[in-house]
């Protein structure tokens, strides 16, 4: 989903706890006491670490100071993001935000220790990656229509792979099931690698996913992508039709990527993270390796606009987790 579209949802937004943006003419701050630190909430060598590791290493080249890397993973981000969110407010420490690991995962856990808008000062927007739907190629349907009429008719229910419980891939499939109206059973794997390997061997029918990993399979023809959850197609895979395209303009879903902090951070401290931010996204080699990860750079003028599109798709998945009883155990 553009950035742009959730926006529009809540014109009127209050800039929740974004500090206001550095007045002209002060002086940059510089840090300069110490290495600043990443805190990313997922394994090492996934998309999550490499799109964090491309905004460090810009980051630090403009800031004049190093970043160490925390990959902090567990109980689906909440983690990760408890460690930021009780951090010092001083800028040093900032989180990889995400759709799954930061803004669903706080829907679904029945107990997160943060509150996602009261208490992370968001930098800024990074990017996104629209979500591709595809089925086992046994599976007779070759458009989202033919795939709901389907899913109505079929005994047992289809199923659909996730990287786990509260994952966009989660609630995308949740989704489907209820624009299609149709009951679908969800299976949840550890990762996307494992899930990709159960519906390449047609144990499970459905997968939703970011393009990166299943553009391969898709090609080799292990994978028939039915569908871009997304306004339009992708650059990268032409071929496959927009969910609008098909008459389903809600089914829309990303994963995004974007930069905190704990709430609290000083303004100026603030507002030159965003600006260190904002340069390593214009620099055309940073662009370049976050494309490969399938990340469509969206850079936001001022962290207040980040905050709104926060709280519009907090609100916009809040409505899907509970329409579908989302719910992590």
């Amino acid at each position: 989903m553009k950035r742009r579209a959730a926006l529009l949802l809540l014109p009127a937004l209050p800039a929740l706890r974004a500090p206001a943006v550095l007045a002209q003419g002060a002086p940059p701050w510089r840090p300069t006491e110490r290495p600043l630190r990443l805190v990313i909430p997922f394994a090492t060598g996934g998309s999550n670490d490499i799109v964090g590791r491309v905004v460090a290493e810009g980051m630090g080249a403009r800031l004049g100071q190093s970043f160490v890397v925390e990959n902090r993973g567990g109980a689906g981000g909440v983690l990760g993001n408890e460690a930021v969110a009780t951090a010092p407010r001083d800028g040093y420490t900032l989180l990889l935000g995400g759709s799954g690991s930061f803004l669903i995962s706080s829907l679904v856990q029945p107990r997160v220790p943060y509150d996602i808008l009261r208490d992370f000062a968001p930098i800024g927007f990074i990017g996104q990656a629209p979500n591709v739907i595809t089925v086992h190629p046994k599976v007779e349907a070759a458009t989202l229509g033919e795939l709901a009429g389907l899913a109505r008719r079929a005994r047992p229910p289809l199923s659909y792979a996730s990287p786990g419980v509260g994952t966009t891939g989660h609630v995308l499939g949740a989704m489907l099931g209820l624009e299609f109206g149709a009951e679908m059973v969800h299976i949840p794997y550890r990762g996307t690698g494992p899930a990709i390997t159960d519906v390449l061997a047609g144990r499970v029918q459905i997968l939703t996913n970011a393009a990166a990993p299943l553009r391969p399979h898709i090609a080799a023809g292990g994978l028939r992508a039915l569908a871009v959850a997304a306004p339009q197609r992708l650059d990268i895979l032409p071929g496959v039709p927009a969910t609008p395209e098909q008459g389903f303009p809600n089914l829309l879903s990303s994963t995004w990527y974007g930069l905190l902090g704990p709430a609290g951070i000083p303004a100026e401290r603030v507002a030159a993270l965003h600006a260190a931010l904002n340069a390593t996204l214009a620099d055309p080699a940073a662009r370049q390796r976050l494309a490969e990860e399938g990340v469509g750079v969206e850079p936001s003028p001022d962290p207040a606009d980040y905050a709104r599109f926060l709280a519009a798709d907090r609100r916009r998945w809040q409505d899907v987790v509970t329409r579908a009883g989302i719910r992590a155990e």
